[in-house]
């Protein structure tokens, strides 16, 4: 009789239990429906806060502890010397890309024939040799033989530019939410550091709050900060030029500054244009090419001002969480893939070094700032 009664209050704990459950699964997936549309905008916003609430604390002070003033100074600051530029750099990329699809299909599109040089090239010469001259010979038929490729990309590249238009409201909503965030900063670390301890508890939510932060600064800041204002530099003085496709170049300078490497694969090529290409008299074109090397050694200077101790996540890391970023969300998708990759990272070693157990024999794991902040 007891095991009788003991077995239906079990069953009738379980059965609540999976109901509890179950209504909280349907809960969160509701929520998410819900919250889905604006993730990336909402990342970023709280990458931006995080990054600059240092900043905003600092013009509080300036400003009798004013908390919202000095929130709305920096987001039009940020407005100002941020968003107008890179919206000048989103224009020059649409029309970039749609005169360069609309030159294929109208046929008015005109390509210079390739010199013999290029055919002594080791490995692609001759092929790339080949590709080349028809395409300055007959653009039509190369264009029809690499059907239906061309046709896929120069969709993609449609749908591309489509959605410039509203990555830039993103990007200016997303400076607008951080000041939000920012004004209430105290409130925020407070509601941070409860949501840690609840999930890794009391002992290692302090931890786990301090690692966030200096991840998300050293990221945002060392990486994709420097890279993001060298690939604005570099991006107007090539549009000062007059260099074709600037705004291309500018991107393909911000993928290649997260991937540290060095903008000289973009200057040396502009400035070459700039002299070969005669559109210049000798004083615009000595101007442009000074212009033009300070911009692709911008990073020089920036990388001390803001990189600070250094960023201990590896840049494969970084790169894929770009790169994975910009594929699923666009270009505010680019930082914050970054971010939220090297942030993953970091708490996965900071939990390697935490082992309480380690491997007889076996040398004590260093993983940088993870590693610092377990022994605190």
């Amino acid at each position: 009789m007891f095991d009788i009664t003991l077995q239906k209050l079990l069953s009738r704990r379980l059965l609540d239990v999976l109901i509890q459950a179950g209504l909280i699964v349907v809960l969160v997936s509701f929520c998410y429906k819900i919250f889905a549309p604006f993730m990336t905008l909402m990342l970023w916003a709280l990458i931006l806060a995080v990054t600059l609430y240092p900043m905003q604390q600092r013009l509080a002070r300036k400003m009798n502890g004013k908390q919202g003033l000095a929130s709305t100074v920096l987001v039009l600051l940020g407005v100002l010397l941020i968003f107008v530029p890179v919206v000048l750099l989103a224009d020059s990329l649409a029309n970039s890309v749609t005169s360069l699809i609309h030159g294929m299909r109208d046929n008015t599109l005109v390509v210079p024939p390739p010199s013999d040089k290029v055919a002594t090239w080791p490995i692609i010469g001759e092929k790339l040799h080949a590709v080349w001259g028809m395409a300055a010979s007959d653009l039509p038929a190369l264009i029809q033989s690499l059907q239906p490729k061309i046709g896929h990309l120069a969709k993609a590249s449609l749908g591309f530019v489509a959605g410039i238009g509203s990555d830039m409201l993103l990007f200016l909503f997303s400076f607008i939410i951080a000041g939000v965030i920012m004004a209430f900063g105290a409130g925020g670390h407070e509601s941070a550091r409860a949501i840690s301890c609840r999930l890794v508890g009391s002992d290692r939510g302090e931890q786990f709050t301090v690692l966030s932060t200096k991840t998300i600064r050293a990221v945002a800041q060392g990486v994709i900060g420097v890279a993001f204002i060298q690939s604005i530099l570099l991006g107007l003085s090539l549009m000062l030029a007059d260099i074709p496709f600037a705004g291309v170049l500018a991107v393909i300078a911000l993928v290649l500054g997260i991937a540290q490497v060095p903008a000289v694969v973009i200057v040396v090529p502009a400035v070459a244009y700039i002299w070969i290409g005669g559109t210049h008299d000798t004083l615009p074109a000595i101007f442009y090419s000074v212009l033009l090397a300070v911009a692709g050694l911008a990073d020089n200077i920036l990388k001390p001002l803001m990189l600070g101790r250094g960023v201990d996540a590896p840049m494969p890391v970084i790169l894929l969480g770009a790169l994975g970023g910009m594929v699923s969300g666009g270009i505010l998708g680019m930082f914050v893939g970054a971010t939220l990759l090297a942030l993953g990272y970091q708490i996965f070693m900071s939990w390697v070094a935490m082992n309480p157990d380690p491997l007889p024999d076996s040398p004590p794991v260093v993983v940088g700032v993870a590693l610092e902040v377990a022994k605190e």
